[in-house]
């Protein structure tokens, strides 16, 4: 997919109106324009990677989705401290709004509180994974050669 038609590559490499809260060589942060949290903000690479279905296990992947992971930890820190409980975490297929991976951060509570739905697993269904869920299955092979 073109940057062009990829609202989210626009964001990460096109300047726009939306307003980056963080932003470095590999991935960008913003607030989500339907926020579903008292803090909800989205983490994203610059790559275009469609979605968690497109990531492999090793190094690569592992160290991006660790990175996003610590952006998203920082800012919600930095701007929910007083908030007592944090989700992070992507949305798998089908239940994915953007073809482009992100890093969902929340500040919990839930606004509206039937909103956790949405942020929940769905089991074999998949729905929202947890990002430290994610880095388990991207953790990069231990095998040492013999």
């Amino acid at each position: 997919m073109p940057a062009s038609a990829c609202i989210f590559c626009q964001i990460g490499r096109i300047p726009t109106t939306t307003r980056l809260l963080y932003q470095d060589e590999r991935v960008v942060a913003f607030q989500d324009i339907n926020p579903s949290a008292f803090r909800h903000y989205l983490v994203i690479p610059i790559e275009h990677i469609p979605t968690v279905k497109n990531l492999e296990r090793g190094q690569q992947h592992y160290t991006l989705v660790s990175h996003m992971l610590n952006v998203g930890k920082s800012l919600l820190q930095q701007d929910a401290a007083q908030s007592n409980e944090h989700r992070f975490g992507f949305h798998q297929p089908p239940f994915n709004s953007v073809d482009h991976l992100h890093l969902h951060c929340l500040a919990l509570p839930f606004i509206p509180c039937w909103k956790f739905i949405k942020y929940s697993s769905l089991g074999p269904l998949g729905g929202f994974i947890q990002a430290e869920a994610l880095l388990e299955k991207l953790k990069p092979s231990q095998f040492s050669q013999i």
